[in-house]
């Protein structure tokens, strides 16, 4: 009824562009310090990396092929393609070359940077340029992963010299080019292969996105709505829904240094309380999968046979009952989560299945700038998140290892395990991959016991979009690479 009832209000745009609705506004366009989900799938647009990954999750080569010369001595070699920047200040029409690449990682290296990936290259001892077109990284120890860790957007050396950062404005050499950022929540991109405009529109309230969408406000959405949403859509003239499985890892994130909840029987009460079946049942899409790693069980250094946390009220209230705790005289803990209103609703689900054990929930809502920037400074007791776009085990390192607490990684919640870090740095020295993997799998098992995290789901993917709008397909990871082809039909 509140769709029929406002879609009158709504004026259909006049020009060309194509509008793509997005739930959460970026927070920067600058590689070297994007990590939220939305920036990181604009950057994959405007940058090339020198490598990224088969849907094996394997690394390929993206802007360079690469060969070890010895187990500490990696030589890349840059292909010809992909190497032209666009909006360069600094040298109009300038060629992508190795000493970009070597200006680009440099930068992050620097501590005094802050850069949040330094983590994930932290072992790079050393990086030489051979040529224009081939360059060489020193590690300090061996890694056979190590050249899925050099997926970062590539920016002109010049730019990099600079100071700058490019938060809000892209010198990359991607399939698009940056054309402005002319207000907050909306973005304008060119696609260099045909010059089609993209318009990137940030519209919080998924039922205002869906109305938007209706009347041709915007073109396309992906994710992010409540299922009755989506089930509406699906039933509409002129528009289609698709689906697919995902890889996104969704979870409920704890501070460890917190009084409460460095107690195991706490984290582990909450994780038997949250009846994730119904959750994904009638709030999620049909084809979210319940997760209890953050690798899926299929990823080549995945675990499927973990014991998950199944919901068990019963199992819940006894392990708060040892502590003290009932319905009656409940656990008061603050639960952050951002604005999002389909972000609430799951964060509101849980917060009565919490009250059910014996656990009372504060639950508070921000603006997403402001819950993201509180969960990177450790400002929490408990939160919930997705880690988008994971492809390489070496995230367990940077969102675990008791040495990435932020800036230097993103072990947010101060999570400090002795034999959790010595499984991290076992596996890196690993000599082959299915050594390695089975390490990652004891790794694995070790977490879901001790629970720095709460695995909830792999979440689903879907698209919606007017039936004009023709050539998306959805990445497993839920980046935006469709665009690359999308296309207007009529």
């Amino acid at each position: 009824m509140l769709v029929s009832a406002l879609l009158s209000s709504c004026a259909k745009q006049p020009d060309d562009a194509i509008r793509f609705g997005l739930s959460s506004a970026p927070i920067s366009l600058d590689p070297r310090f994007a990590t939220d989900a939305a920036s990181a799938r604009l950057n994959r647009l405007l940058y090339h990396r020198l490598v990224d990954f088969d849907d094996s999750s394997r690394p390929i080569p993206s802007l360079a092929s690469w060969e070890a010369l010895t187990p500490v001595h990696y030589r890349f070699s840059l292909k010809e393609n992909g190497r032209q920047f666009q909006n360069s200040r600094f040298q109009k029409n300038k060629s992508l070359s190795t000493a970009d690449v070597k200006a680009t990682y440099d930068y992050i290296l620097k501590s005094e940077n802050a850069s949040p990936h330094r983590a994930s290259i932290s072992l790079i001892r050393d990086i030489r340029v051979v040529d224009e077109d081939t360059i060489d990284f020193y590690l300090d120890r061996p890694d056979p992963l190590f050249p899925g860790y050099l997926v970062i957007g590539i920016l002109p050396a010049e730019a990099v010299q600079s100071g700058r950062k490019f938060d809000r404005m892209s010198m990359g050499s991607g399939e698009f080019s940056f054309l402005d950022w002319p207000e907050d929540g909306l973005i304008r991109l060119k696609r260099r292969s045909d010059n089609q405009i993209f318009e990137f529109i940030h519209v919080g309230d998924a039922t205002v996105r869906v109305l938007k969408l209706l009347r041709g406000e915007i073109d396309l959405l992906q994710n992010d709505l409540p299922r009755e949403l989506v089930s509406y859509l699906e039933k509409q003239d002129g528009h289609k829904v698709v689906h697919r499985g995902g890889s996104n890892f969704t979870y409920i994130g704890f501070n460890t240094q917190d009084p409460v909840l460095k107690i195991d029987g706490v984290r582990q009460a909450i994780a038997y309380a949250i009846n994730r079946d119904e959750i994904i049942k009638y709030v999620m899409g049909g084809k979210t999968r319940k997760a209890n790693a953050l690798l899926p069980p299929d990823h080549w250094a995945g675990n499927p046979s973990l014991q998950a946390y199944e919901y068990n009220p019963g199992r819940a209230r006894e392990l708060l009952s040892k502590l003290g705790y009932n319905v009656d005289q409940p656990l008061s803990i603050t639960y952050k989560t951002s604005s999002d209103p389909f972000r609430i609703r799951i964060a509101t689900i849980i917060q009565q299945q919490l009250a059910e054990v014996g656990i009372k929930v504060d639950l508070r809502s921000y603006d997403w700038a402001t819950f993201y920037g509180d969960i990177k400074e450790g400002r929490f007791q408990m939160y919930s998140l997705s880690w988008v776009g994971i492809k390489s085990p070496d995230i367990f390192r940077y969102v675990f290892h008791s040495t990435a607490v932020p800036p230097a990684g993103a072990n947010r919640g101060r999570y400090n395990n002795s034999k959790v870090d010595q499984l991290i740095e076992q596996a890196e020295k690993g000599v082959d991959q299915a050594e390695r993997a089975e390490v990652y799998r004891k790794l694995q098992e070790e977490l879901l016991m001790t629970l720095p995290y709460v695995p909830l789901w792999y979440e689903e993917h879907f698209y919606a979009a007017a039936s004009s709008i023709d050539g998306y397909t959805l990445a497993v990871d839920g980046n935006y690479d469709g665009l690359i082809y999308v296309h207007r039909t009529q």
